[in-house]
């Protein structure tokens, strides 16, 4: 979509597709009311903006429909092709995948969350060394983490989503 559309789409389609982004009422509702934007750097930075004050309830919410990293994405709506398509081949391989298991039940096991991660662009190997990783966080680092990775995401497809 061009951000002219995007501008002057009804409140329903435009909020249609920041839904596919980020699943967050409130950051779609001000993302709406700020309409027009001048150029797409100007919407990036105002959601990105937005995204900084998510509640940990609202990121929450947002990720319980989520795939676990390593699982076979379900459904067929805009938001699990999306997930598709940035997890890519990481299901097909079986071996990674029981790697991909254990780490998400130890993770779950420490946060009791799901592990979210930006997967556009990085390895299977380099998303398991990051979980690895935080699975040294405390709790409160680990939520400024998660919301940080959900942002890159709504930020991702927000920006191949709305054209210039």
């Amino acid at each position: 979509m061009k951000l002219e559309e995007f501008n002057s789409a009804e409140a329903e389609t435009a909020g249609e597709l920041l839904h596919t982004c980020a699943p967050i009422a409130s950051w779609r509702a001000a993302l709406l009311a700020r309409r027009p934007f001048g150029s797409q750097q100007e919407l990036l930075e105002t959601a990105e903006e937005l995204a900084a004050g998510w509640a940990d309830q609202e990121v929450d919410a947002a990720l319980a429909h989520h795939p676990r990293i390593g699982e076979k994405v379900q459904g067929s709506g805009a938001e699990a092709q999306a997930s598709r398509s940035e997890q890519g081949n990481l299901s097909e391989d079986e071996k990674a995948r029981q790697e991909w298991v254990q780490a998400n039940v130890a993770y779950e096991e420490k946060f009791d969350r799901i592990f979210l991660i930006r997967a556009k662009g990085r390895s299977s190997e380099e998303m398991l060394e990051q979980l690895h990783q935080r699975l040294e966080n405390s709790p409160e680092t680990e939520n400024e983490v998660r919301r940080g990775q959900l942002a890159e995401i709504a930020l991702l497809r927000l920006k191949e989503s709305v054209e210039s």
